[in-house]
């Protein structure tokens, strides 16, 4: 029970794992799209950051909408230990969540789109888990690098909130925050579903879809 009740808590800064100072190693190229995984990025695209669930299935989610995506990654962030191993995030000790960036051209796919992707991906209610995966490593979040992607994700969740308590889900438990530090995770977990097609996925939505709009025309 002790250990359970560790990874469904957020840790006290003074008893997080203390982490490293390096970067762990991770990939180079992304593994579907062949792009760079590391910056710098083309100058026509931003960055997006999701926490929401797996982050093999998050992933998958987001290089699969096609055009417009560069490239995706997975990694930690929201905790409190520097440059953090998988096994150290899932001990619950570092405070992080399992997160994807996703690397966009905001001309050819919207942030809209991307948090259309978001909430009908996972049930953005479980608080500290998702499905079977339990644990702060699991928690809903969107991360915001800009103010206007901070507006979009607030307006999307009222609106998301909306319509599940319409099918009778209870609040919304997703965390909006300025985007914190990314810490890229080792490179066996980047496009993981890609190299192990049938590997583990936990993630699944609710089945009530998101009335967001697209802002912009995009092919996927």
């Amino acid at each position: 029970m002790f250990s359970f009740s560790k990874k469904i808590e957020m840790p006290q800064p003074s008893k997080a794992l203390p982490g490293r100072p390096d970067p762990i190693p991770t990939a180079e190229t992304h593994y579907v799209l062949g792009t760079k995984l590391q910056e710098p990025y083309p100058t026509d695209t931003e960055k997006a950051l999701f926490g929401m669930g797996c982050f093999w299935g998050a992933e998958r989610k987001f290089w699969e909408l096609g055009e417009g995506i560069y490239a995706t990654a997975v990694g930690y962030a929201g905790g409190f230990t520097p440059n953090p191993t998988y096994h150290e995030v899932c001990t619950g000790l570092t405070g992080h969540n399992e997160v994807v960036l996703v690397v966009y051209r905001p001309e050819i796919i919207s942030y809209e789109r991307l948090l259309q992707t978001f909430w009908e991906s996972h049930d953005p209610t479980q608080g500290m888990q998702q499905g079977n995966d339990v644990g702060t490593q699991y928690r809903s979040g969107i991360y915001a690098f800009t103010p206007a992607q901070r507006d979009a994700a607030d307006s999307s969740k009222k609106m998301y909130e909306a319509a599940l308590k319409a099918k009778g889900y209870g609040p919304i438990t997703t965390e909006i925050k300025d985007a914190p530090a990314f810490y890229f995770a080792e490179a066996d977990h980047q496009q993981y579903l890609a190299k192990v097609p049938h590997g583990y996925c936990g993630l699944g939505g609710t089945g009530v879809s998101c009335p967001i709009g697209t802002g912009v025309s995009q092919g996927a």
